[in-house]
């Protein structure tokens, strides 16, 4: 599944990831990569000791970055955003700093747009934060039983214009 079949512009991404702190930041989670259209600019950002893990369901994907991408920090992993505990376990992290989401949580089926937010509550650092960008607002309903803090964005210099959510954790 894919939330838009045009790539997000350069603006949305830009705006997306300026809260994070990327001098501390040694984990990012990206769930839905589909074909790096935000996983280049992370990777451009990250420090040379993090790790970038990139989540999804479709196998093409992962296959796609994996040939495209050489790069010691990217790690692309076929499997849920549901599973993301299990996962960065997998690769040595207890948290992730940061996870970013682009995932269409408004089609995705009963149940696991609830369990993805809840495990991305529970993977996320203190004063780390979930980054969801949507074409509807209605994700907000699936993470807000798990972060503390939600700021809310919209860009409209994209196609189509995009909510955009960066959920907080400040259980300290």
């Amino acid at each position: 599944m894919v939330g838009s079949v045009i790539p997000s512009s350069r603006i949305l991404i830009d705006r997306m990831l300026r809260p994070v702190d990327w001098s501390a930041t040694k984990l990012f989670v990206e769930y839905g990569p589909g074909v790096g259209t935000f996983t280049r600019p992370i990777l451009e950002r990250l420090g040379k000791d993090a790790k970038l893990i990139a989540i999804d369901t479709n196998q093409d994907f992962i296959d796609y970055l994996n040939g495209d991408i050489d790069d010691e920090r990217f790690i692309a992993v076929h499997g849920s955003a549901a599973d993301v505990e299990k996962i960065i376990a997998e690769f040595g992290f207890d948290h992730a700093d940061y996870i970013l989401s682009g995932l269409p949580f408004s089609t995705l089926p009963p149940g696991v747009g609830d369990a993805i937010g809840a495990a991305t509550g529970r993977a996320i650092r203190d004063g780390g934060a979930f980054l969801v960008y949507q074409f509807s607002p209605k994700v907000r309903d699936f993470i807000a039983p798990h972060f503390e803090r939600i700021d809310r964005g919209f860009e409209w210099i994209n196609v189509p214009p995009a909510t955009l959510f960066w959920a907080w954790r400040d259980r300290g």
